[in-house]
């Protein structure tokens, strides 16, 4: 068996505005986990369909900064057309942190910021992207 990515976490200030966030641009259900710990839970498409499903929880410590290195694993969304994604990230409170390019034979990449401050990647692909 290889190892793969089978979960991931969005550490949030404010839980309520990631919530929305993701909820209205990418369409995610996030509800409210009832363990033992303040948690809730990201569901990002079917079961049925390629994909992991996360999870969505307070941060800890300071938020990181738009020139703060990238130090972590950076979560990659398909998306089916990129700029209009690009355009709702930013009309519900995200930032666009590198301008969508192209990678040959693969498709389009940008790299953004969501409402906590959390850097986040969007590929619309495309076997003819130059």
């Amino acid at each position: 068996m290889t190892p793969r990515v089978i979960h991931f976490e969005i550490r949030a200030e404010d839980i309520e505005r990631a919530r929305r966030f993701y909820e209205d641009v990418f369409g995610w259900k996030i509800e409210k986990w009832e363990g033992p710990m303040e948690y809730w839970s990201i569901t990002t498409g079917k079961q049925e369909e390629p994909g992991i499903n996360g999870g969505l929880m307070r941060r800890q410590a300071g938020e990181p900064g738009l020139d703060t290195p990238i130090s972590t694993y950076i979560c990659t969304i398909d998306v089916p057309d990129i700029d209009t994604y690009l355009n709702q990230i930013q009309k519900h409170g995200g930032k666009v942190t590198r301008e969508k390019r192209s990678i040959p034979g693969v498709g389009w990449l940008a790299y953004c910021l969501d409402t906590e401050k959390n850097i986040f990647g969007i590929m619309q692909p495309d076997m003819s992207a130059r």
